[in-house]
């Protein structure tokens, strides 16, 4: 099966994948309730846990579409503040954080001014991973936290094949129900421009994070990501 014809050229990648979220954004969050059966809500809650940190501390939210990882963030006692490129997105989001429009691999932010960073699906539609582990780096006080979650796909082969036929054909036949199809065409696909969980490590490691642990949820179909500030 080839996924390629969902996805956009990486010359249009950053503008097609703004326009389908700015599409999508006034279902976006009851979409995901339904396709992940409300798991999207406890993988949230279980990465902000790892964030660790202290009272009020300053925790950004990239990629932070309508507010849900904020509003987790806040209920956790951070202070959260959220960026995402899509005005569709932000003009939906259901969050008292404060958000702003910006491009996370260049986000208006000093260096080492923020205790820790989340982002969660987001990954495959940025149009480079290395330079956002790099601007994560940048912004990133030494101990900070970076927790990040993706997609991904189960090891097993009996396990891979339901996950590729919910994901890959009942996901786009639902969204085109109740939503955009070509938008719950390409979130399945987009896992193409995934690495590898060994070569993320690598790259968060190279970026100038230690510790580095990654951990599989939903019988491997999750991945997500911890990594420390040096």
């Amino acid at each position: 099966m080839t996924d390629s014809v969902f996805l956009p050229d990486p010359e249009n990648k950053a503008k097609s994948v703004e326009a389908m979220f700015d599409r999508i954004s006034g279902k976006y969050d009851r979409m995901n309730r339904l396709l992940t059966f409300r798991l999207d809500v406890a993988w949230r809650k279980a990465a902000v846990r790892e964030i660790e940190g202290g009272p009020n501390a300053l925790v950004i939210d990239l990629a932070c579409g309508t507010g849900d990882m904020c509003n987790d963030l806040q209920a956790a006692g951070y202070t959260a503040l959220g960026f995402d490129f899509s005005m569709g997105m932000l003009c939906n989001a259901s969050t008292t954080a404060a958000l702003t429009r910006a491009d996370v691999l260049r986000l208006p932010l000093p260096d080492s001014c923020v205790d820790a960073v989340s982002c969660g699906f987001a990954l495959r539609n940025f149009t480079g991973i290395e330079p956002f582990f790099a601007e994560c780096a940048r912004v990133l006080r030494p101990g900070g936290r970076l927790v990040v979650l993706d997609a991904g796909e189960p090891k097993s082969k009996i396990l891979r094949f339901g996950h590729s036929l919910y994901f890959r054909k009942l996901v786009p036949f639902i969204g085109g129900l109740l939503s955009d199809r070509a938008a719950y065409s390409y979130l399945p696909a987009s896992t193409a421009y995934l690495p590898e969980p060994h070569v993320v490590n690598n790259l968060i490691r190279a970026a100038g994070f230690r510790a580095v642990v990654h951990r599989r949820f939903g019988f491997g179909a999750i991945h997500r990501f911890v990594g420390t500030r040096t």
